[in-house]
């Protein structure tokens, strides 16, 4: 995964986040939730999954042992 998928993914994350068009939206999901509520519980498990994968994949793992290599301790 590189950094300029991950920059891409970010903003659209950004974009969906204003789900202006659930705001006058009163049906429910599942029977019981409310359609702008859903939509920010399953939003936020897929941006959950999204940054475990950019932790997991995209991780600058160079950087990060220079910096421990530079330190002396």
């Amino acid at each position: 995964m590189s950094s300029k998928v991950v920059v891409v993914v970010f903003f659209i994350f950004a974009i969906l986040h204003h789900d202006v068009w659930n705001w006058n939206n009163r049906s429910l999901w599942l029977g019981f939730l409310p359609a702008g509520l859903a939509y920010h519980v399953a939003y936020s498990l897929i941006a959950g999954i999204f940054w475990y994968l950019v932790t997991r994949y995209a991780w600058p793992h160079a950087t990060e042992a220079w910096a421990e290599k530079g330190s002396g301790e």
